[in-house]
């Protein structure tokens, strides 16, 4: 399992990020807290504090390569 951080402070974001995850198979977690939802569902991302950081779980070391690249605008240090 691989994990980064990633930002999804405005509604565009949030669409965007659930449009590029979508497009790859794999289970794909959001970690907030003590709450995890499936990062694919777009009511679950709106459920959760956007002003933080959120860790991504991705849960398949393939798709996390394949991934990476569409997620650069979303990941911060």
């Amino acid at each position: 399992m691989k994990s980064v951080n990633i930002t999804l402070n405005s509604i565009d974001k949030v669409k965007n990020f659930v449009n590029v995850i979508t497009k790859y198979q794999g289970d794909f977690d959001l970690v907030s807290g003590r709450y995890v939802i499936d990062a694919k569902s777009i009511m679950g991302i709106f459920s959760l504090d956007l002003s933080k950081p959120i860790r991504l779980d991705i849960h398949d070391e393939e798709a996390f390569e394949k991934l990476a690249g569409s997620l650069k605008e979303f990941i911060t240090e």
